[in-house]
């Protein structure tokens, strides 16, 4: 694909791993792939927080981490969520649920809203039952970012410079 004249945009769900592992291990399996062509959530939902000004109280699992290290989480006025794994504790959830409880306008975002997937050891609930609980309990709707939200998909076409007409 990268030999025609087609611009290329890699999609990825990916919430557990940086863009930089990501590549790294696609790179040793033989790809030719640059970070700045992977569209991921983390980088997307770093995007809308530093346009809105928002401080996000993280829930999201360590190897995604690194995505947010220009992001200010002083004083959260917002919580952004992703497939934590383990970080998926009572307290973690309790402490979101709590930011979400003081604002005024409490803003939860999604880095996707899987229900489960499947691992080695078997099926893993996803973000989605954790995103849906913090919606119920504060009654609150979650902005998705990420697969299938199509903000996801319109902000690779934007990274490639290409309308959705355009897109095959």
């Amino acid at each position: 694909m990268k030999g025609s004249r087609l611009k290329v945009r890699f999609c990825t769900n990916e919430s557990q791993k940086s863009r930089a592992e990501l590549v790294g291990q696609l790179r040793r399996l033989g790809f030719d792939i640059s970070e700045g062509e992977v569209t991921a959530p983390a980088p997307a939902a770093c995007q809308i927080l530093k346009e809105r000004g928002l401080r996000p109280y993280l829930l999201i699992h360590d190897g995604v981490r690194s995505e947010f290290d220009q992001i200010d989480t002083s004083n959260p006025n917002c919580v952004v969520i992703a497939d934590a794994g383990e970080s998926f504790s009572y307290q973690n959830m309790n402490n979101a649920f709590q930011v979400l409880m003081e604002l005024e306008n409490p803003v939860l975002i999604s880095l996707g809203k899987g229900r489960y997937y499947k691992e080695t050891s078997g099926l893993m609930l996803d973000v989605g039952p954790y995103m849906k609980a913090l919606e119920y309990a504060c009654g609150i709707k979650a902005e998705v970012v990420g697969k299938p939200s199509p903000e996801f998909f319109k902000s690779a076409l934007q990274a490639i410079g290409v309308e959705a007409h355009q897109a095959q």
